[in-house]
């Protein structure tokens, strides 16, 4: 599954009423280890269909990044069931993020 742009106006239908577990990324253009993680979150979304993967642009979606607590990118935050599961700041490799994931 490709990783969905997730903003405000689809994060309930997109990710609150998701069956599957979700990864969000917290990113922004000028990051440069948002630039390094892209890849492996683009590569995982691939690569497992069992969950959804999504990337959220801080600088368009503040509102979201301040409901999660948001204050450094990259942040990635896996939610299950609604709740937030797992959270990570800064780059991960691909198998701490699967770690994450309990992949």
């Amino acid at each position: 599954m490709s990783v969905q742009h997730i903003t405000k106006s689809n994060f309930d239908s997109l990710v609150k009423s998701s069956s599957k577990p979700v990864l969000l990324d917290f990113w922004a253009s000028w990051c440069g280890p948002c630039k390094m993680i892209g890849p492996i979150v683009e590569e995982i979304a691939e690569e497992n269909e069992e969950i959804l993967v999504g990337k959220v642009n801080v600088d368009d979606e503040m509102e979201l990044a301040m409901a999660y607590g948001v204050s450094s990118i990259p942040t990635l935050v896996v939610i299950k069931d609604g709740a937030v599961a797992a959270r990570a700041v800064g780059y991960r490799p691909k198998a701490d993020i699967l770690k994450l994931l309990d992949l």
